[in-house]
């Protein structure tokens, strides 16, 4: 079941999963970390509610990078209260575990564990908050303000000059680590989003411009005849009125012209709707590669008849829109065999994600155009694979 939601999900959305994670990884880690060991340490009342600030601490820091990532992604708005209240959970911790090290029990295990607690927490805050921003200007300035607060905050409490030094320079370096973290984060999580909506709008504008082709070839063919049979039908209808038997003779020319753009729109159909099959299979190679998708295309195809080829090149067509639009693929192999007296075209792809199943409409064409010269068409997913097999006898195809 796991398995199967992991492989459900797109690329940019397992990206995004991993990201989430990640940040809550980091709450376990400021738990497992610091917060238990320094409830061993103190074994005391106050060590049992610094535990509790800390695990506090973290489920915060979880829940505001949990916030702040969806507002990079736009759906929702800015969790500005949300940071306003980490930083003020993380200053009052900061403080209680600074006071605990310098005024509460006599003990090297007390003052290391409530110093970890003091870093941790700031090193831990600044880096999530650094979700909640955009301008670079105002990472540096949280990531700067906490290591400054940490030695505002230290010294006067008792820490010596050095010691509280030492503590800037740790939560500056470490809350700068995590901060640069974060932001390279959502630059990475935003740039596989963008490319895989670049992919989609690729895949649309193909679809688009082919089109557009068709329609200007059909403009073309027709556009002509059809202001001419206007003209001349226009003229027949004046001759008729006035009794002029030319009109005849301008609607013999009108029936003429219309039986020859309707032979013209058959000729522009019948090549947009034929396909050669040796490139279509290299146009499936160098769009799937383009998306960053391994394709390798085997078998002899020189030789075929034109109805084999055509009929082919349209199962490679949908079966490389559907691995385009509807899976998440990093794998693809198109083959083709002669076997007998009929040629086998097999496509396979990795990633199945929303794939159609033979109720589909594009898959129900095909098998309607493999009909057309007997042939078949299976296709259905098997151990996470898409497999798309196509037979058709060479028996009775006139090459």
């Amino acid at each position: 079941m796991s398995g199967g939601w992991w492989r459900g999900k797109s690329t940019p959305a397992k990206v995004e999963t991993y990201t989430r994670w990640s940040f809550h990884f980091f709450a376990l880690a400021e738990v497992g970390g610091v917060g238990v060991p320094t409830g061993e340490a103190m074994g005391t009342a106050a060590g049992g509610w610094l535990l509790a600030l800390v695990l506090g601490h973290a489920v915060m820091c979880a829940v505001t990078a949990s916030r702040a990532l969806d507002w990079t992604r736009g759906r929702r708005e800015q969790p500005v209260r949300l940071l306003w209240a980490l930083t003020a959970t993380t200053a009052v911790i900061a403080v209680t575990a600074i006071g605990i090290s310098e005024h509460g029990p006599e003990g090297e295990a007390v003052d290391s564990a409530a110093g970890a607690v003091f870093a941790v927490v700031l090193i831990f805050a600044a880096g999530v908050m650094a979700l909640g921003v955009r301008d670079r200007r105002r990472v540096f300035a949280i990531v700067g303000g906490f290591a400054v607060g940490a030695g505002a905050v230290s010294f006067p409490l008792g820490m010596p000059g050095p010691a509280a030094l030492a503590m800037m320079a740790a939560v500056l370096i470490g809350g700068g680590f995590i901060a640069f973290t974060s932001a390279f984060s959502v630059w990475l999580l935003n740039a596989v989003y963008e490319l895989d909506e670049a992919r989609e709008t690729r895949t649309r504008l193909a679809v688009a411009e082919e089109r557009l082709r068709f329609g200007r070839d059909m403009h073309d063919v027709m556009g002509r005849n059809l202001a001419v049979i206007a003209l001349k039908s226009e003229l027949a209808v004046q001759l008729a009125r006035r009794g002029r038997p030319e009109a005849v003779d301008q609607m013999i020319e009108v029936q003429r012209i219309a039986q020859e753009s309707q032979r013209e729109v058959r000729d522009v159909v019948r090549g947009y709707r034929e396909a050669d099959l040796g490139a279509e299979l290299a146009g499936a190679q160098g769009v799937l590669t383009a998306a960053g998708i391994s394709c390798e295309v085997s078998g002899p195809v020189a030789g075929l008849p034109a109805e084999v080829q055509s009929a082919l090149g349209w199962v490679v067509r949908e079966a490389t829109t559907n691995v385009l639009r509807h899976g998440n693929a990093e794998r693809c192999a198109v083959s083709v065999r002669v076997r007998e007296e009929c040629v086998v075209l097999t496509v396979e792809n990795d990633g199945v994600v929303g794939f159609p199943g033979k109720g589909g409409s594009g898959l129900a064409g095909l098998r309607e155009r493999l009909a057309a010269v007997a042939g078949t068409l299976e296709a259905g997913a098997e151990g996470g694979v898409f497999r798309v097999v196509a037979e058709v006898p060479l028996v009775g195809v006139v090459a």
